[in-house]
């Protein structure tokens, strides 16, 4: 080198120390006082274009006097690029000038300096409008945030599978919010890399900014989208600090609504680009530090990204440029026109009822900017949007939907697959579109397969909203505005060790002598007894220890069968068991799921023995319109792969013990928590009056709205609606949990002062 850099440029003994780069070697040269920097790159034809193109813009730049901006300086031949060889190795080789000042990177954050990032961006783009390069439009690669798409191919690099997700995430928001508008979106010849280690300051303003080996002509909004992309991924606000460079950007360069409108989306993009190409580089060569140097922040500001809804990201950009914040209509005005159309009768949840407008993972948006942490809905049960399932839904409606009365691999895919989940005797399963069709159906096999007629249920039971679903829930028929207990229903108390007769050790053994009482009882034979594992609308109560090992051999004895409802339950939501069922070790001849089954895309099914199948075969054909559809199997199909490969049945056990656990921690600090119990995350926290340990709706209800009010969300149930139930997506964490009950500490205490 030595000899190159004297020949070339007539430097003598000069200075030279080594830098880390990305994918080429750079070196700093001191001549005398003056320092440069030396650029190499393995020899590529692409490459070549594109760094004659860089020079090009460089010395464009400096034809209008500026020094903010590196210089190419030639070679003896008048030349800005050589190519060369090195030991049998062809090298491409530049020297550009050296630019004085520290990495913004290497300061402390002020809105000056935030304030002087915006205008020098502004600047250098209005200086750039008029550049062109035909070899920069025909660019194409994955650090150009319109090809974030390209970055695809380094998914399987992210070891972390809750990593994995949200880029994955991203990138179908980026699908569906920003590709369709790119189109209207300016373009131009734009940096592209605004990176901490790029741009440059003295005294609190930006001197300059190096590093143009990633120009592109690309989108101008993408030059604040990386620039904040750096800035702020340190930062505990990030949209407050990007609200700065944003503003003073608009007021040099005025932006336009389109490009605020998918600004949240590009600084996401970007965000993944980053950690993508950080894991892949990590895979390739572990020993290249340079390249995962922003990865921590990039992951940081990432997680902090999926908080905020992109509603609350818009309006805060369009509020930094003086733009009017996004309309939407009233939480009272949106009620009254849902009223103009629909019954009353669906009830909404909350004193104040809430507008919501997406969801992601374990987040949901209203309309209004809010994001609340979902401890409550398990429909979704991996995770509201999660990519791979909406992938396979999207995937499959785009190939073909049709029905059973046709031949199609993923029925019997998916059914073998779901059934590997039961025990042998579960083998033959009926698909229908909602878990209370389930229940409708199990009814209907097990009249046809023990032609008896009398159902047991269990007390405080849900079953569905089919008619003969609600025939068989207690919870329904025996409200006060309900239709009453028909003369075949035989109900039977609910075995609760907490608000119960018995609470001793074999309280599962009492509570099932007196069921087995009544059944002895009865007039004619028991074609079913139907019953939760844990029963959801009593309060999150589990069945005794042992009632179901007791129950099932007297009603198998009269020739009945024994279903499980899984609807709620089921799927590892419970943590130490995929069913409900296995707590309580025994083996049921039926089985009806639904809700997580497909993660909110309406499907249950039946699952029962081969005898029963075929009992049920005798009678009328059984057909269902939409049951076992080719889009319901890729999606369920894809809701069992997702449990597995992100070990959610572990998760929801580690999560759920340590989520009971604060619970209890509070249960000892606030009497009016009478019982914590359940499952997993399937949890159900009873709220009593603490002097006489009845029930306390109105206070379970102020848990609930107040928490609402601190976004997040849970729910009531229970005899009484006095029992607070949580039930999140199983991709629910410590760190959430912990949020949900420090909240419940906060409402507890600011009640206790008050009352």
């Amino acid at each position: 080198m030595d000899t190159l850099l004297e020949t070339e440029f007539g430097f003598r003994n000069p200075e030279i120390k080594r830098l880390n780069g990305y994918d080429n070697i750079n070196y700093i040269v001191k001549n005398n006082l003056t320092k440069y920097i030396f650029k190499t790159y393995t020899y590529n034809k692409e490459l070549l274009a594109v760094l004659e193109a860089e020079s090009d813009a460089l010395l464009y730049l400096h034809t209008k006097n500026e020094n903010q901006f590196p210089k190419p300086i030639p070679f003896i031949n008048g030349d800005f690029i050589k190519v060369i060889d090195v030991d049998g190795e062809t090298i491409i080789c530049r020297m550009l000038s050296f630019l004085e000042g520290q990495f913004l990177g290497d300061v402390v954050s002020s809105e000056k300096l935030f304030d002087s990032i915006g205008v020098f961006l502004a600047e250098m783009n209005i200086k750039l409008q008029e550049f062109d390069s035909y070899i920069l439009r025909a660019r194409q690669w994955e650090w150009d945030i319109q090809y974030v798409h390209l970055n695809k191919k380094y998914l399987d690099d992210i070891d972390d599978c809750n990593d994995k997700n949200i880029v994955q995430y991203f990138f179908k928001q980026f699908e569906e919010n920003v590709t369709p508008i790119l189109p209207a979106l300016r373009k131009q010849v734009i940096h592209n890399d605004g990176n901490e280690w790029n741009i440059l300051i003295k005294n609190e303003e930006v001197s300059g900014i190096i590093d143009f080996g990633d120009l592109a002509h690309s989108h101008v909004i993408n030059e604040l989208a990386i620039a904040i992309t750096y800035a702020c991924y340190d930062k505990e606000n990030p949209l407050e600090w990007a609200s700065i460079i944003l503003k003073s950007y608009h007021n040099v360069l005025p932006l336009e609504e389109v490009e605020i409108k998918v600004l949240y989306y590009l600084i996401a993009a970007r965000l993944c680009t980053s950690v993508c190409n950080s894991a892949h580089s990590r895979k390739i060569n572990p020993d290249n530090t340079y390249a995962t140097v922003s990865e921590k922040s990039a992951w940081n500001m990432l997680y902090k990204w999926i908080r905020i809804s992109p509603i609350r990201a818009e309006n805060t950009f369009r509020e930094a440029i003086g733009f009017p914040s996004l309309d939407s209509l009233s939480v009272f005005e949106e009620i009254k026109k849902r009223q103009e159309y629909l019954s009353p009768i669906l009830s909404l949840s909350y004193d104040e009822p809430i507008f919501m407008d997406r969801s992601a993972f374990q987040y949901m948006y209203d309309a209004y900017g809010n994001t609340f942490l979902d401890a409550y809905n398990n429909i979704p049960h991996v995770g509201h949007s999660h990519p791979k399932v909406v992938e396979a839904g999207q995937r499959q409606m785009a190939q073909l939907n049709t029905n059973t009365r046709y031949l199609y691999d993923l029925l019997p895919t998916y059914a073998e697959k779901l059934l590997s989940k039961f025990p042998k005797s579960l083998n033959k399963v009926f698909f229908v579109n909602s878990g209370s069709a389930a229940s409708d159906l199990a009814l209907r096999m097990a009249y046809a397969h023990t032609q008896h007629k009398n159902i047991m249920i269990m007390e405080h039971g849900y079953h569905g909203n089919t008619q003969m679903a609600i025939d068989i829930s207690d919870y329904k028929f025996n409200n006060p505005k309900g239709q009453g207990q028909k003369e075949y229903i035989l109900k039977t108390q609910i075995p609760d060790i907490y608000r119960g007769k018995y609470t001793s050790d074999n309280a599962g053994e009492l509570y099932a002598k007196e069921a087995i009482e009544q059944i002895e009882s009865l007039q004619g034979s028991i074609a079913a007894f139907i019953t939760e594992p844990i029963v959801g609308c009593g309060g999150q109560v589990p069945l005794a220890k042992g009632y179901l090992k007791e129950i099932y051999p007297v009603i198998r004895k009269q020739g009945g069968i024994c279903i499980s409802d899984e609807v709620q339950t089921g799927f590892g939501r419970l943590g130490d068991h995929f069913w409900g069922f296995e707590a309580q070790d025994v083996v049921p001849d039926m089985v009806i799921v639904g809700k997580p089954i497909a993660n909110g895309h309406p499907m249950g099914a039946v699952i029962t023995t081969t005898e029963i199948a075929e009992s049920f075969g005798k009678g009328v054909e059984f057909f269902s319109s939409f049951g076992g559809n080719p889009v319901s199997c890729a999606i369920g199909l894809s809701v069992l792969e997702v449990i597995e490969e992100e070990k959610l049945q572990e998760q929801a056990r580690i999560v759920g013990t340590y989520y009971k656990s604060l619970l209890a921690e509070l249960q000892q600090k606030y009497d009016c928590i009478g019982d914590v119990r359940g499952s997993g995350l399937f949890l159900g926290i009873e709220i009593i009056k603490s002097k006489n340990r009845k029930t306390d709706r109105a206070l379970a209800h102020h848990i609930k709205n107040e928490l609402r009010n601190k976004f997040i969300l849970v729910s009531t149930d229970g005899p009484d609606d006095s029992v607070i139930k949580t039930k999140p997506p199983l991709c629910f964490t410590k760190e959430n949990a912990k949020e949900v009950v420090d909240a419940l500490d906060e409402v507890l205490e600011e009640y206790y002062s008050i009352n």
